[in-house]
């Protein structure tokens, strides 16, 4: 064989040597992102499920609650968006009894949350301050004591909240910065 075929042979091999080790990598990278983008659609289902796991349902309204499903938009008292997203949580006057968990803050589309009229005791935990879309937050009629956290203030969409029939002190520090809406701030007097 000449020198020139043993070289054009060679540059063919090394050609096809790259293309398969481009192919491979590709595939790596594809594995790679459908992994991420699992454990980013999962993780609102851990969070539900988290806060499902330490609530007592005498009623048993959280039975369609499956943690082993893609995505919680198919679970009664849940509503999502067009990408799957939770944007509302509504479990008002459902007999529900434990506290609000912090893993509900990545919960980063939730519009409302609905929990007034429950036993829902313990902690407005801090991590509430992350749901910057949330519109509505009734929380009042429970058992909720402690103070009312000051992360509160970064819901700047905020148009709604009610805090009133629980056991919290301070008061709620919140500017809206939502143009033209108007923020109703239901709190107990004597806080």
């Amino acid at each position: 064989m000449s020198k020139s075929k043993i070289v054009q042979t060679r540059t063919i091999l090394l050609v096809k040597l790259v293309k398969v080790l481009q192919m491979r990598s590709f595939l790596i990278f594809l594995i790679i992102a459908i992994a991420v983008a699992t454990v980013e659609s999962n993780s609102e289902v851990d969070a539900l499920h988290s806060w499902r796991s330490k609530l007592t349902d005498p009623n048993n309204v959280l039975q369609s609650w499956d943690p082993t499903l893609e995505n919680p938009c198919t679970w009664l008292h849940i509503t999502c968006n067009s990408i799957n997203s939770v944007t509302r949580v509504d479990l008002g006057n459902a007999g529900l009894e434990g506290p609000l968990v912090s893993e509900l803050g990545i919960l980063a589309n939730l519009q409302y949350l609905q929990v007034q009229r429950n036993k829902i005791g313990g902690k407005i935990p801090r991590a509430l301050g992350n749901l910057t879309k949330l519109v509505s937050l009734g929380l009042d009629q429970n058992r909720l004591s402690g103070s009312i956290p000051e992360t509160v203030g970064n819901l700047r969409l905020l148009r709604f909240l009610n805090v009133s029939d629980n056991h919290l002190a301070g008061t709620v520090h919140h500017t809206n910065k939502a143009g033209f809406a108007t923020t109703t701030i239901i709190q107990d007097a004597k806080a």
